[in-house]
């Protein structure tokens, strides 16, 4: 296993070629920055594109899904089968960039886009395994804190497997990047930093208040 993924035709940007990457260490910091991504795929002829959540584990992506998609079940059940072709992406905003000129405004950005094949995951060690990754994911450590899904829970839910082979990241950094005509005119100008956060927990209505906060919900 190389250090980089290979560069293919649908991995090259036409575009601003010299923000795209293909380190494998950054690829994956960026996918585990975040828990949501967006599964692209075509239906009847017609593309589509789900929000869902995601995990990592190695150079491999697991997508949580419904057992009663349509597309999902259309995924073959093992590598050998023809799975469904797929384009995931995950995106970070990290500031908004404010030029002199509208034209020139933009965002500063991590991104990663996946090619590939999914297939479902059927195998019961394999499928409890990438489940508690998924709610890993979310929250680190809450797999250990709740109840593992039971059978019919099981039975309810999909699993993808999306293998890391074809993939680059994309990234913006820096400043607006004004026309130099424009230099003196009176606007402001500069990056708007976008930071995550997470407020306090809210308890349900039910909960028995001799419950503690976990730690894994303190440490997020």
């Amino acid at each position: 296993m190389t250090d980089f993924y290979e560069p293919t035709e649908r991995t090259t940007p036409t575009r601003s070629r010299e923000r795209a990457a293909y380190d494998r260490a950054l690829v994956h910091s960026i996918l585990d920055e975040t828990y949501v991504c967006h599964l692209g795929f075509v239906r009847d002829g017609a593309p589509v594109v789900l929000p869902t959540l995601y995990a990592r584990a190695g150079d491999r992506l697991y997508v949580h899904g419904s057992t009663g998609s349509r597309p999902l079940r259309t995924a073959g059940t093992d590598t050998e089968a023809p799975g469904l072709p797929v384009c995931l992406t995950v995106t970070h905003v990290d500031g908004l960039v404010l030029a002199r000129s509208a034209f020139h405004h933009s965002i500063n950005y991590r991104s990663v886009v996946v090619h590939g094949t999914a297939h479902q995951v059927t195998d019961p060690e394999e499928r409890r395994t990438a489940l508690d990754a998924l709610v890993d994911h979310v929250v680190p450590g809450r797999s250990s804190d709740s109840r593992p899904a039971n059978a019919k829970e099981l039975a309810a839910t999909a699993v993808l497997r999306l293998d890391l082979e074809e993939v680059s990241a994309k990234i913006r950094t820096g400043g607006p990047d004004d026309d130099p005509e424009d230099a003196a005119l009176p606007h402001w100008t500069g990056v708007a930093p976008v930071r995550k956060g997470y407020g306090t927990p809210i308890p349900a209505d039910d909960l028995d208040p001799s419950v503690a906060l976990p730690a894994c919900l303190s440490a997020i």
